[in-house]
Formats: C-alpha cells, structure tokens, sequence
C-alpha cells in the first residue's frame, strides 16, 4: 500500500461530504483528480472502498477500516506537528471547529480572537453547521471539536457544558403581549412570526415544537440572521424566537421585549463536543481548555 496523507485526507472529506464530488472540493482538488486517488487506493488494496450510487457514496467494510485508520493517522500527524513546533518557538497546528449559529454570532468571536491572539502559530476552520451535523462531522472525523445544541443526538461523543443558551421570545415594544413574564409557545401561535430562513437548525427545530402542538406556525418573513430578525420584530412586523443573549444585546437598538418561554425545550445549553475515545492534537486540547468555562 502505497497511501500520503492528501489520499487519507481526500477519502475522510468523500465520507464526511458523501459524494466524491463534495470530497474533492474539501480537499481543493479536481473531480478526475479525486476519482483516480480513490480508485488507485482500491487498487493498491485489491478491495472496494465505496459503493457508488446515484445519490453519493457509502463506505464499504474496507472503506470503513480505512476511514477509522485515516482518522488516528491524521490525528497523530496533527500532534506530531504541533509538539515539533514547540521546539521551534511556538505550537504550530491547524483545528477544524464547528459550531451551530447561536454559538458563532454570541458566544465564540471574543473567546477566538484572544485565542488567535496568544497562538499565532494555531489555524481554526471554523464551520457554521446545524447541531445533528456537527455531532455526524465529529463522529465521521471530518470535524475535531464542535459546540451544540443539548438537543442533538449526543451518543458516541464526549461532551462538556459549554454555556446555557436559553430560547426567548421577542416582541414590539408596546405589544398586547409584552405585559407578561413568562409564555408558552402555545400561547403565541395564532401569532404572525419572523424566523430565521428555512435552513436554520434553530428555525426547524421551533417548528418541531410547533407541530407536535398540533399547529404550523405562520411566518411573515424569514431572514439569515438573528439582529434582522429582531429589527423587524421591533417595526411589528411579527413576533419571533431567538436566544437570550440576542434578545438582550438587541434590546435597544430594534425597539423589541424579550418574554421568558415556559416550555422545557427553550431551556436549552449548548455543549462542546469531542469524538468519544478521540486523542486530541495538544493544540486543540488548548483550544478546548479556552473554549470551556
């Protein structure tokens, strides 16, 4: 066998994306170029790796060896280069983080500027994705660290409270609605919302709860991003759901209320997450040691 870390890191990023095509734009590389890596691997192996389909990829047993295989390898390489930096005047590495909305747009920018700031030597890729993605990209090895919502499937991830990260709703100042301390989304569905867009993990995850209410909810308007959403609320153009520490910076400025939610799922904490079993590069695990509180 006859493998470099490119065709380790090429066949991780084909399994994590599910299509040769998805793997081969992760790894910057051209589809023919991809496509003759793979097969030039199953060749030197003599087995199939992957079974093609319309749809993308799976791995085959063989394929699945080599993936738990290309994880421990690239992890020990991750470490290898970052305890060889020390003896060059810094640690030196490269950590891939995903994180769900809320926590990039509150809670993280602070905590990785000073990170960046004391390792000039440490690289982060960070990655905006819904919290079931993150746990999948962590166990799939496609992601090193990734902070979630406690709603997600955590099984098979070793997991550290992070920060709580409560759901509030938000309204007009002046709303029918604005004298009360404390509601249940049951409370406001015959109102008009404004969300997030359709692809939000936060948005899917409000309507969830609507519909086992029984109810859909009614949106007037969606839009990318939690401060927009709040500046429209606070024009009366609907009601909305966003964390508490949104509704709180965005207080003033859009004009809005923030009214606590009743229901047990808007208690929610975001947690940060590690494959289980998973040897962090000593860069990451500082990265991990600044990110927990």
């Amino acid at each position: 066998m006859r493998f470099d870390l490119t065709d380790l890191r090429l066949f991780l990023n084909v399994h994590a994306a599910g299509t040769i095509t998805g793997g081969a734009q992760a790894t910057h590389m051209t589809l023919a170029s991809a496509s003759e890596r793979i097969r030039a691997m199953e060749d030197s192996l003599g087995a199939p790796l992957l079974l093609r389909a319309r749809r993308g990829v799976q791995l085959t047993p063989a394929g699945q060896t080599l993936a738990e295989h290309a994880q421990r390898v690239l992890a020990q390489v991750e470490q290898l280069q970052g305890e060889i930096g020390r003896h060059g005047g810094g640690l030196n590495g490269h950590v891939r983080l995903a994180c769900n909305t809320s926590a990039l747009s509150e809670h993280l920018p602070d905590l990785l500027a000073r990170f960046l700031a004391e390792h000039p030597g440490i690289h982060i890729e960070l990655d905006e994705r819904p919290s079931e993605a993150i746990a999948d990209a962590l166990r799939n090895g496609s992601a090193d660290i990734g902070i979630v919502s406690d709603a997600a499937a955590l099984d098979g991830l070793a997991v550290l409270p992070f920060r709580p990260d409560p759901l509030v709703l938000v309204v007009p100042r002046g709303h029918a609605l604005a004298g009360h301390g404390a509601l249940a989304l049951a409370d406001v569905l015959d109102q008009p919302f404004v969300g997030l867009a359709e692809d939000s993990a936060l948005q899917a995850h409000i309507g969830r709860q609507a519909r086992r209410l029984g109810r859909q909810l009614r949106y007037r308007m969606r839009l990318r991003s939690f401060e927009a959403v709040c500046r429209m609320v606070g024009q009366g153009i609907g009601v909305g759901i966003v964390p508490l520490a949104v509704a709180a910076r965005c207080a003033r400025g859009a004009r809005v209320q923030r009214i606590a939610l009743r229901d047990a799922w808007a208690a929610r904490h975001l947690m940060l997450c590690m494959r289980e079993g998973a040897a962090l590069p000593l860069h990451a695990q500082l990265l991990v040691r600044a990110l927990v509180p």
